[in-house]
């Protein structure tokens, strides 16, 4: 028993990490040209030297030395339509949308940014590899925000 418990506590050592360092968004907008509003991909953090961003055959990557901001911020919605549609009880309820805002020197010198919307589950994991893969302590926007990407 001892021998499977050690087993699987190995095995989700490892496997945990590289669920960790992936993180499902959606591309809301930035200076980047060639990606379309609206995409939705991943971002992958698993590369030691690289932010990647990844929406069906579209790729994007950034040396992490490169970036010199990372923001992290909420918006809060009421669900009025749901409320009418539904119920009123759906008034009391809040939709929380999460924001990750990318600043970055591009190769020709000049600053670029990109924000995603994160999905809730992702948030955490991907701000805490941020820190550590850029050195760059996160900016959040609110106190809320910080509380949730704490």
């Amino acid at each position: 028993m001892l021998v499977l418990l050690r087993v699987v506590s190995l095995v989700l050592a490892g496997i945990l990490p590289l669920l960790a360092a992936s993180a499902r968004v959606e591309y809301v907008g930035g200076t980047v040209s060639r990606m379309a509003s609206g995409a939705k991909g991943a971002i992958e953090l698993t590369d030691e030297r690289y932010f990647a961003f990844y929406s069906g055959k579209q790729q994007l990557r950034i040396p992490y030395d490169r970036i010199n901001l990372v923001e992290y911020g909420q918006q809060v919605d009421r669900r009025l339509a749901l409320a009418i549609v539904i119920s009123p009880v759906f008034l009391l309820t809040k939709s929380r949308k999460h924001f990750l805002t990318i600043g970055y020197t591009g190769e020709d010198g000049q600053q670029q940014a990109l924000v995603f919307r994160v999905d809730k589950n992702g948030v955490r994991a991907t701000l805490a590899v941020l820190e550590a893969r850029t050195g760059r302590q996160v900016q959040y926007q609110d106190i809320e925000a910080r509380k949730a990407g704490k």
